[in-house]
């Protein structure tokens, strides 16, 4: 049974609308952990419907550790104004310079890996799959650069507040919280 208590709930620990809420228990049976599923599976669908429209207003924040040798600036872009200004959107802004600040990404997503890049690291794991069987030696640099990379990249990262959520996880919430797509479009670390 879909109570007030289990909406609120479910409402309080994601952000999302209620009526969004009320739809996901209701088809979850009241399971809040099932339904907190649906809304992760239906997070992912709204961001991949508003992939193509146009990103016209952006946040820039900063954050500098409290030791005063590492900052960072990130620009994270939405289509309006509104969701721009609003203070979670801000917030959320701000979490993400944090998390660049103690995780010191190279790139924002794997697309912006250069191919210069991709030589590099292929040349240094080369040599740790000498000696393997020739049919697994591509599978297994594939895996080493793979792993190699989502290290590096800013959307493949665990994001540090809560591990269980990815930086892309947490950005594709975002977009079904706000109803807009939203896009990390760069940032700097400045520091150690």
């Amino acid at each position: 049974m879909v109570t007030t208590d289990l909406i609120k709930e479910l409402r309080d620990a994601t952000g999302v609308s209620v009526m969004q809420c009320k739809k996901a228990l209701e088809e979850a049976g009241g399971d809040k952990d099932k339904a907190l599923v649906i809304l992760k599976k239906k997070g992912a669908e709204a961001a991949a419907k508003k992939g193509d429209r146009t990103l016209n207003a952006t946040q820039i924040a900063a954050y500098i550790h409290s030791t005063g040798v590492v900052g960072v600036m990130v620009e994270l872009a939405c289509e309006t104004d509104f969701v721009a200004k609003n203070p979670e959107f801000k917030e959320l802004a701000r979490d993400i310079a944090m998390h660049i600040a103690a995780t010191k990404p190279e790139f924002v997503k794997m697309e912006s890996i250069t191919e210069s890049d991709k030589k590099t690291a292929e040349s240094v794991f080369a040599a740790e799959v000498e000696g393997k069987p020739e049919e697994m030696k591509a599978k297994i640099l594939e895996g080493k650069l793979k792993a190699y990379f989502s290290e590096r990249v800013l959307m493949e990262q665990p994001f540090i507040k809560n591990p269980e959520v990815t930086i892309a996880g947490l950005v594709s919430a975002a977009v079904q919280k706000f109803g807009e797509k939203i896009e990390i479009v760069r940032f700097t670390r400045y520091g150690a």
